[in-house]
């Protein structure tokens, strides 16, 4: 039995492997989008768009929702990566 549950474990775990592929390739297309974004951007300010981000939050948790996904999980993944992306334009934004 044991044997029979690691050998399940180890074909879930390929398919998280798998998944966190996909995950990465999303990432760096969207560091690039992230990119070009700050180069159009001419003050500091305009990095946070605090209304921006509580409706991307707030469709999220609907979404979450209608596809039976636990709210908490979306909104602390899109929080991290929305003030990592945040904190990746402040410290790369050019002062002109």
């Amino acid at each position: 039995i044991v044997a029979y549950m690691n050998a399940r474990l180890k074909k879930e775990r390929k398919k998280i492997d798998k998944i966190d592929q996909q995950i990465f390739k999303l990432i760096k297309r969207r560091t690039i989008v992230v990119k070009k974004m700050l180069a159009l951007k001419k003050y500091k300010h305009e990095i946070v768009d605090h209304k921006r981000n509580n409706q991307i939050l707030l469709k999220l948790k609907r979404k979450s929702i209608q596809n039976k996904i636990d709210p908490r999980i979306t909104k602390r993944i899109w929080k991290s990566m929305i003030y990592s992306y945040i904190d990746f334009q402040r410290r790369n934004f050019k002062k002109r």
